[in-house]
């Protein structure tokens, strides 16, 4: 798929929850190709201003390219885990912060970023190809015992302790470098594959998350969104698997309970300071969306207020 004809997924639904202000300060941390970035754009007055985030040199090179000459958005390039560094006159007064969460689809499809199981490339992975260590380093230098773990938490992956073994088995033959050479290992040592699914997907999608510390960045970026946005600000985020779903909803969850204070003290629930609300419920891509994109069906999104 070209640049130009990938899609965001969830647009129209995403901006709409988002852009509350016709004149706010906004961030998009994960800019991609930007699609989001474009239709807020065109949601805000003269006054609005529109910041992006992303870890992909390649994206912040065609931000430059498509918006450069836009008066009201601005590029930055890190994790969105960093976004209050690059807002941070900001703090307490954005309007909305849209996180769209794991690989981008121009990132998937070109073999030589090293994310596809399905075409052969570089065994990289990383999103910001100028810093940390590649999938391939990992794989190849990793303990049987962390890949295993890695495996099984990051991709739920049952035979994760199988693969692993037959990992560090061949790569003692011969390291690894290239995806397609990975990927046949890993089906190789998957006993049970599922229905409609390629055998190594959760093992590809372990790693990546691993090497990008990509939860971790989550984590961090769910805790920072409460000082930077304003009473009434909106966070929305879309997920697309089950680990990163589980952190959003758990998020918005405790800070629509407030601290959880011993039972049996007398404090009133109007006492207990709360710092978001959720608003509507999980949000997923209607058929039409899912049929014209796939990748777009296992997406969700939630969307939370923060509350004065």
């Amino acid at each position: 798929m070209s640049q130009d004809l990938h899609r965001s997924v969830l647009l129209r639904e995403a901006v709409d929850a988002l852009v509350v202000d016709p004149g706010g300060f906004y961030i998009d941390g994960t800019f991609g190709r930007g699609g989001h970035s474009a239709l807020v754009l065109e949601r805000l007055s003269d006054s609005g201003r529109l910041l992006a985030v992303d870890k992909d040199p390649q994206a912040i090179a065609f931000a430059e390219e498509r918006f450069g000459n836009e008066p009201r958005f601005g590029i930055w390039h890190g994790s969105f885990a960093d976004m209050d560094q690059a807002a941070a006159a900001e703090a307490g007064q954005v309007s909305g912060i849209l996180l769209d969460l794991g690989v981008s689809s121009p990132q998937l499809d070109q073999a030589e970023r090293g994310f596809s199981f399905m075409q052969d490339g570089p065994l990289d992975m990383r999103m910001d190809t100028s810093r940390g260590i590649s999938a391939a380093e990992w794989v190849n230098t990793e303990s049987e015992a962390e890949l295993a773990r890695v495996f099984k938490e990051y991709g739920e992956e049952r035979f994760a302790r199988r693969m692993a073994g037959a990992i560090v088995r061949r790569r003692a033959e011969k390291p690894f470098e290239r995806t397609l050479d990975l990927a046949e290992v890993v089906k190789a040592a998957n006993p049970a594959w599922e229905k409609g699914k390629h055998p190594a997907t959760r093992v590809f999608q372990a790693i990546r998350i691993h090497v990008n510390g990509e939860l971790d960045d989550l984590h961090a970026a769910l805790k920072k969104s409460l000082a930077l946005l304003k009473p009434g600000g909106r966070l929305v985020v879309i997920s697309f698997h089950s680990l990163e779903d589980r952190i959003v909803k758990r998020f918005i969850r405790e800070q629509e309970k407030g601290p959880q204070l011993p039972r049996g003290l007398p404090v009133m629930d109007s006492q207990i300071h709360k710092t978001l609300r959720a608003v509507g419920k999980a949000v997923k891509a209607e058929a039409e969306e899912v049929g014209g994109n796939v990748r777009s069906r296992s997406a969700v999104m939630r969307v939370a207020e923060r509350l004065a």
